[in-house]
């Protein structure tokens, strides 16, 4: 079968590889659609922390590099391994998978106390091996499949791994209905969140971002307003306060990761108000810890989610977030053999163009949405 194989930075190929049978407790999936991470845009760059080298295994895969890459991908699922009960899962069934990967050991702290994607060993499917969803077929283990909420077309389906994130992050910041928030970055997953916020009952929702695109995105999913940073005339922090009756935002979510949002970040958010990092950092920042003194802020970070995955799909059937909404993110649809150029170079440097681009790696894309 096709795959995208990940060699190294800058060395991403279209592969001929054996196509997988599905082994003990394994659903094997038809892959329909696969989204591009910021992870995978990271990777064009470096190798990732969680990503095994040419030399060292991953020691939960024990795959060395190259690796088949993706990991928000649906698909159908085609075979059952020995030991899956098809009451859970059936052929036929439209599924979505939750590609965390952790050693699962009752010795590890993290694992063993239900918070597996704070294993010392965390990686991920389609990054530290085990297959991937730039691929036409990939075998999963049953605990990660997740059928696909009946009305949700696949295309759609590749947004619900980033849409977790967006969701664990959110339960984690201490927001509340009722709430305002301020969310800085308007890429997948800071739109994500502004969904997510929406749909949890947000009073106010300002989203900062330099791409037109992406702000006239914010606004037909939810915000209230939405800021250029670029520009000298908007005072973005002013804004806020004079949004919030001058207290300021009581969630503020870092989604863009950078030191002037992280300083914004602090000035914008309200007395006792709480910072949620979402963004992965290429840089170490610094930490003006007077400011969160003076105000007693709480700042955390989520890196990806844990088990969400089954909470946040209940949500998406019972219509908290309308299909129409989430598929306005996606804006392009390219074929395995376009990744590299239409898919990683674009996102990479037409920010203006694009948020979400989605591959297919059949011949003849399915379930909803022409080629783009």
């Amino acid at each position: 079968m096709r795959a995208i194989r990940y060699y190294g930075p800058a060395d991403i190929r279209l592969d001929e590889v054996p196509e997988p049978t599905p082994g003990e407790g394994q659903v094997k999936i038809k892959v329909a659609w696969c989204g591009i991470c910021g992870s995978d845009l990271h990777s064009w760059h470096e190798i990732l922390p969680v990503s095994p080298t040419t030399t060292q295994p991953h020691p939960v895969t024990h795959e060395t590099l190259p690796v088949v890459m993706g990991h928000e991908f649906s698909g159908t699922v085609v075979e059952l391994g020995p030991g899956v009960d098809p009451a859970g899962v059936a052929v036929g069934e439209h599924v979505v998978v939750e590609p965390i990967l952790s050693c699962m050991q009752a010795s590890c702290p993290f694992c063993s106390a239900g918070a597996r994607n704070l294993c010392r060993n965390l990686t991920f499917i389609g990054i530290g091996g085990l297959g991937g969803g730039l691929s036409e077929y990939i075998c999963v283990e049953r605990r990660l499949v997740f059928p696909l909420p009946p009305k949700v077309p696949l295309d759609v389906g590749a947004m619900m791994e980033p849409l977790s994130i967006a969701w664990h992050a959110v339960k984690r910041s201490n927001f509340k209905a009722g709430d305002s928030v301020l969310i800085l970055g308007a890429g997948p997953i800071g739109l994500l969140t502004l969904r997510v916020v929406h749909a949890l009952g947000a009073t106010w929702i300002g989203v900062s971002e330099p791409a037109l695109k992406r702000r006239e995105l914010a606004l037909q999913n939810g915000a209230t307003a939405v800021f250029d940073p670029t520009s000298r005339a908007v005072d973005l922090v002013a804004e806020t306060l004079n949004a919030t009756s001058q207290r300021g935002a009581d969630v503020v979510f870092d989604c863009a990761g950078n030191q002037r949002t992280l300083d914004t970040a602090f000035v914008a958010v309200r007395p006792r108000g709480s910072i949620m990092n979402i963004a992965v950092w290429g840089t170490r920042p610094s930490l003006d810890i007077g400011s969160l003194t003076a105000k007693e802020v709480s700042l955390s970070s989520v890196l990806g989610c844990d088990r969400v995955h089954a909470e946040m799909l209940d949500a998406v059937a019972d219509g908290r977030f309308p299909v129409d909404g989430l598929e306005s993110l996606v804006t392009r649809r390219i074929p395995l053999e376009d990744l590299v150029e239409k898919g990683i170079k674009a996102l990479l440097h037409e920010t203006d163009k694009h948020v979400k681009i989605l591959v297919y790696p059949d011949l003849k894309p399915t379930a909803s949405g022409a080629k783009m």
